[in-house]
């Protein structure tokens, strides 16, 4: 698994990897060589790259340096593309192509095509192309991809499978209509191949059944746990069918002494159902349990929301362990004014004890904003700068926003030029409109097609016809 390492926070690859808008005001200003450099390694760094919207923000500075793409097309060319095929590894350089294309980058496109030719991350450098590409540039893909199949049985089933689960249909659609025969009818076969897996799937249901007992339920968790699945979850769905208030004993039996399996589905079970003894079961779990019902245990506490649970977690918010951690984020969602301290002290525990990018820090910095703690903002700053995380750095931006009274002048105007969206929507809302850098940036922002709609409407709230004079 490709492995991100991320530059410190002050340097401008630090920054342009976290997404953060000072990165690309830095780098606007640095000397250009400097800057496509730097640029230039980003392509193959984030945090979690399955969830951060790096792309846009590195497709806009591509453009604003009138950066080449050779960086790119050497990762993407290089030969550990036929060692390493997870889509960690090329998907984020992908997704800057496609914008670039977007924008007009003739030379995105290409290479775009080249790589879903014959790179091994070909299916999704074929979802950018059918969001942007003619269709005449489509059929010429058309041969090079299915050659990637083989014609034996096992080949057509793997064709099935991909044309199924295709996140973008369009190039399939195109292909199943095309003039060449060999092209339409295999792809119009797998078409139906996987149609019909589809439905025989749905045909085939598998786990519990109506008229399962609570101990069946209880032995196909705990098979599952023996497999590696979790699945106490979806069986604690189940309980919720089967038992009877007859099956109380047992199911309080198994929450405290039962099998691993058992015992997390019985604990999530009585957790949900507010079962009056969930919350001393739940303490003795975590102080007699496995790992797996440790965190089975806390997850189900923290999933509740009645009063008394509240009360708990006010009690449990210093203990110095897992159930400590989950009851100071108890609070922080549900907590009130008087919850304050125990909130702003487990934010700081964290950042303290496990860096700015531990993930008990997403709820505590959600709640510190919820509650106004005005005096959380330094802490809230210092997660801004350090965290890896771009969403974490967007919730500590909203908390920021209801706790500190210079981020409108500060934070805010470095956010109009964050990776993510949401940020960029905060920065919208609340950037002083008295720096002629916001004023000229909202403006780009509002007329960027590129740009997503909620930020688009937090700008019209700020310069459109209706909105106080700048």
């Amino acid at each position: 698994m490709f492995d991100p390492v991320i530059a410190p926070s002050g340097t401008l690859l630090g920054l342009l990897q976290r997404g953060r808008g000072d990165g690309t005001l830095h780098a606007l200003t640095a000397p250009r060589a400097e800057a496509l450099a730097a640029v230039s390694y980003t392509h193959r760094q984030r945090h979690d790259w399955q969830v951060e919207n790096r792309s846009l923000y590195y497709a806009r500075l591509y453009l604003d340096l009138n950066g080449e793409l050779d960086e790119i097309e050497a990762h993407l060319f290089d030969v550990e593309d036929t060692l390493d095929t997870e889509e960690s590894r090329t998907g984020l350089a992908l997704a800057v192509l496609g914008h670039l294309a977007s924008y007009g980058r003739r030379d995105a496109l290409e290479l775009l095509r080249r790589y879903a030719a014959s790179g091994s991350n070909w299916a999704w450098a074929l979802d950018e192309l059918a969001l942007r590409d003619d269709d005449a540039g489509l059929r010429a893909l058309a041969a090079p991809v299915l050659a990637r199949f083989a014609t034996d049985p096992e080949g057509e089933a793997e064709l099935a499978a991909v044309v199924r689960d295709a996140f973008e249909p369009r190039p399939w659609r195109l292909w199943a209509d095309d003039p060449r025969e060999s092209v339409a009818t295999r792809v119009r076969a797998a078409q139906e191949a996987g149609s019909f897996d589809r439905w025989q799937r749905q045909m085939r249901p598998s786990g519990p059944r109506p008229g399962w007992s609570v101990q069946a339920v209880f032995e196909w968790a705990q098979q599952g746990m023996e497999r590696g699945a979790a699945l106490h979850v979806p069986a604690a769905r189940c309980l919720t069918a089967v038992a009877g208030p007859e099956d109380r004993p047992e199911i309080l039996r198994a929450a405290e002494d039962g099998t691993d399996g058992a015992r997390c589905t019985a604990l999530r079970y009585l957790a949900d159902s507010d079962d009056p003894a969930a919350l001393e079961l739940i303490e003795v779990a975590v102080v007699t349990g496995s790992a797996v019902v440790v965190d089975a245990a806390v997850d189900a506490f923290e999933r509740m929301r009645s009063i008394a649970a509240v009360d708990r977690a006010r009690g449990w918010a210093r203990r110095p362990d897992p159930l400590g951690g989950a009851a100071a984020r108890m609070l922080a969602c549900l907590g009130g004014s008087k919850d304050s301290e125990l909130v702003l002290a487990a934010l700081r525990e964290a950042v303290r004890g496990e860096g700015p990018d531990a993930p008990t820090l997403w709820t505590l910095v959600d709640g510190t904003g919820r509650l106004g703690i005005t005096c959380a903002a330094p802490v809230l700053r210092h997660v801004y700068r350090e965290t890896a995380s771009s969403h974490l750095r967007g919730r500590a931006a909203r908390a920021l926003a209801a706790t500190d009274p210079s981020f409108a002048t500060g934070f805010a105007v470095e956010c109009l030029w964050d990776c993510e969206e949401t940020t960029r929507e905060i920065a919208a809302r609340h950037a002083e409109t008295g720096d002629t850098r916001v004023v000229e940036r909202l403006r780009r922002l509002a007329a960027d097609p590129a740009e997503e709609a909620e930020v688009q409407t937090a700008v019209r709230s700020r310069i459109g016809p209706d909105a106080a004079a700048m």
